[in-house]
């Protein structure tokens, strides 16, 4: 309870001293850190939401739009969508025997990232989708790996519906 006058200034830190710590502290949390540790599987999570926003995309597409054909072709490097003008004769014939109308830009992958089908393992494939938005495969459940610093699995049900596993 009673303190002598010499002991009073030495007993704790000042706010200035403490707000600096933690200003420091925090620089080094966010700039320096990120750089000494190893990258996380961002660039992995980041392709496979990407892949399937491009999916679920062209289901809508293919749903809107029953007088065109969508087609994704995924290659070890990346991924293109094409549209096709469905040939009158044969509706359900996919995108065979179709007249190639547009293509997209071929969407890159970047740092060695591929995505494969579950099945085979197969880096070279493409997806025709019907007026029902349901992709040419015959798979249902984990229908492809995203492999990048990670492998992460999407999948595919019979209905159409795709997710992340």
């Amino acid at each position: 309870m009673f303190q002598t006058r010499g002991l009073k200034n030495t007993l704790g830190f000042s706010l200035i001293e403490l707000v600096t710590t933690i200003l420091i502290v925090g620089i080094i949390a966010v700039f320096v850190l990120p750089k000494l540790l190893p990258e996380s599987s961002y660039s992995a999570h980041a392709l496979r939401n990407e892949f399937i926003s491009e999916l679920r995309q062209v289901q809508i597409k293919a749903l809107n739009n029953s007088d065109r054909c969508y087609r994704i072709s995924v290659f070890s490097d990346g991924y293109q969508l094409s549209t096709y003008q469905h040939n009158i004769n044969n509706v359900f014939a996919g995108c065979i025997d179709a007249q190639l109308i547009r293509t997209e830009v071929k969407q890159d992958f970047s740092s060695g990232a591929t995505i494969e089908l579950a099945s085979n393992g197969n880096t070279d494939f493409t997806m025709d989708f019907d007026n029902l938005g349901r992709a040419n495969l015959g798979c249902n459940g984990a229908c492809f790996v995203v492999k990048a610093d990670e492998a992460l699995n999407i999948a595919m049900e019979s209905e159409g519906y795709v997710h992340a596993l």
